[in-house]
């Protein structure tokens, strides 16, 4: 079955092409280039929380990027990775608050009974899982460690 998400970004591109929108159109061919070459990587079609990753894994990629044109004074560039991480950020789920992160992950220490440091692996494998795309993985391992006591 095809991804609902592929399915809009496709929509989306046939949009932005019609209108002359260069921007969207580049972004929205890199994302689905992205995913192409995932599909490629794992020999068959992505799940739709594999997509997410993709372009979540795409998005830190331009936060980096504009805090490195930041400190190098490249406010051309800046401007032009800003503007491209909104489009790509539209294709993102709602981000988690750190209060969702928080009550997510004690649901986790509970259900896999982690008692302290030692068990961080228990609870990050299954917390990053389930909060892929809604939550960047060191805002998580944050919460793991205050909570576990780090």
């Amino acid at each position: 079955m095809p991804s609902l998400l592929k399915e809009k970004l496709n929509e989306d591109l046939k949009i932005a092409l019609k209108s002359g929108d260069k921007l969207s159109c580049s972004v929205i061919r890199m994302l689905l280039s992205a995913i192409h070459n995932a599909e490629i990587a794992k020999r068959g079609e992505l799940e739709e929380s594999e997509i997410i990753g993709v372009i979540a894994k795409d998005a830190k990629q331009h936060k980096e990027s504009i805090l490195a044109f930041k400190q190098g004074n490249r406010q051309d560039l800046v401007d032009k990775e800003t503007a491209e991480l909104a489009i790509i950020e539209k294709y993102l789920p709602e981000q988690a608050s750190r209060d969702d992160i928080v009550a997510a992950a004690r649901k986790v220490i509970a259900e896999v009974g982690a008692q302290g440091p030692r068990d961080k692996g228990k609870v990050m494998g299954k917390l990053v899982a389930q909060l892929k795309g809604k939550a960047e993985g060191q805002v998580i391992n944050e919460v793991v460690n205050e909570l576990l006591g780090q």
